[in-house]
């Protein structure tokens, strides 16, 4: 009992920090989405799911379901990044100018980023499988 509310307590600082940035970014995030409506929306939706996830997975830490949501989570960043991005090429109009920005690189950037991160859980998968199965020496 007393690991489960010291888990409960870490997680709920983490999700207080993310929201505490996220508060702070805001005002910012404001100034841009004038030109961009659906800027501010976008990044709120993957703050929220990004912390449901990171809840989740604290949550389940000591247990195989941990590194499954944290595999879930570089998945997501991976295709949302992806989707949110228009897979790199940006395309806005304002009035008579139209502004089209190739952000393939930034996408594939983050994209490795995410691989990484699954890989990471995979791998932490593997090793708490490992561990769970050694036999005690005699």
């Amino acid at each position: 009992m007393r690991n489960l509310s010291f888990r409960i307590a870490k997680t709920a600082l983490k999700v207080a920090f993310i929201a505490t940035i996220y508060i702070l970014c805001l005002q910012i995030l404001a100034q841009i989405s004038v030109p961009i409506p659906s800027f501010q929306g976008m990044i709120t939706t993957f703050v929220i799911v990004y912390a449901v996830f990171m809840v989740v997975s604290d949550l389940t830490s000591g247990s195989i379901l941990q590194h499954f949501f944290s595999g879930a989570k570089s998945v997501f960043v991976i295709a949302y990044f992806i989707f949110a991005l228009n897979s790199g090429i940006l395309d806005y109009t304002f009035g008579n100018i139209n502004l089209m920005i190739d952000a393939r690189f930034f996408v594939m950037l983050l994209m490795l980023f995410g691989l990484l991160g699954l890989a990471k859980s995979i791998i932490q998968a593997i090793n708490f499988m490992n561990e769970k199965l050694e036999l005690p020496m005699l």
